[in-house]
């Protein structure tokens, strides 16, 4: 069970939890759906997916961990 995102967080392990794999459809992104990116997912770390989208880590972070913290 994910307890904590970090920028080493494998992006897999967000999209497993359903709480964080909403905050991520918010952004839109391309590669949430793209066949070819779900080879890369389980070595791909949120630092590394915020970089290559122009994504405010911080940011996401926040989001991320707070809707791991709702119930």
């Amino acid at each position: 069970m994910l307890k904590e995102v970090t920028k080493d967080t494998l992006l897999i392990e967000v999209l497993e939890n359903d709480k964080t794999k909403k905050v991520l459809e918010r952004y839109q992104l391309p590669c949430l759906s793209c066949p070819l990116a779900s080879l890369r997912l389980g070595s791909l770390k949120i630092g590394e997916f915020c970089e290559i989208y122009q994504i405010d880590l911080e940011n996401l972070l926040e989001e991320l961990n707070q809707a791991i913290k709702e119930k």
